[in-house]
């Protein structure tokens, strides 16, 4: 499927990066930074721009080779690695920050995902998400309709439990990210830091 989305010659979901990445990008520190599913790479590019070795992690080889191109159109470097975030190897305590913008994973996959991301984070490492809530179907403006891939600040305190929130919110916000999300939306966003 994702192949086939990111296989037109534009972008997706846009070439500028996620508004909410952009407003807290502050609260990451300086140093490694995992994005996960990246896709085309418009936010691993914007961390890029700011200072961060950043790798990106895509299941579609396509969206990937996108990405690298952004990358060099933009001047600046990011590591792309094609894998399944199930089998990806996230390490242990390598990682200053995580940050995952509309991640649509099936909850059995997301929570061994959110495991992997508990253990490879550093100490003080910050996990950075905004995803879809299970109100999101009643909009119609992007994340499709399964409520299964979706979160809410209840599915994120459950999932994270050696993470301390200092951002946690639903909130119903305008979205215009590419053709795929675009309008008034039920988000959820979180910023928690792995406790020390």
């Amino acid at each position: 499927m994702w192949d086939e989305r990111y296989k037109s010659e534009g972008y997706a979901y846009g070439t500028l990066p996620n508004d909410f990445l952009v407003e807290y990008k502050d609260s990451l520190p300086k140093g490694k930074i995992l994005s996960l599913a990246e896709g085309e790479g418009r936010n691993a590019v914007f961390l890029a721009k700011q200072g961060y070795a950043v790798t990106a992690v895509d299941s579609s080889a396509v969206g990937l080779e996108k990405a690298l191109d952004l990358a060099s159109v933009a001047n600046v470097s990011i590591e792309c690695v094609h894998a399944d975030l199930l089998d990806f190897d996230f390490g242990e305590n390598c990682w200053d920050g995580v940050i995952s913008i509309f991640c649509p994973l099936p909850s059995e996959v997301r929570k061994a995902v959110h495991k992997k991301v508990e253990i490879g984070l550093r100490a003080g490492g910050v996990f950075l998400t905004e995803s879809y809530t299970p109100d999101q179907p009643k909009y119609g403006t992007g994340g499709g309709d399964c409520i299964d891939t979706m979160q809410s600040k209840a599915s994120l305190i459950q999932e994270f439990p050696h993470l301390q929130f200092s951002h946690l919110a639903e909130v119903e916000r305008r979205i215009i990210e590419g053709v795929y999300h675009t309008g008034l939306a039920s988000v959820v966003q979180a910023i928690g830091y792995k406790k020390t």
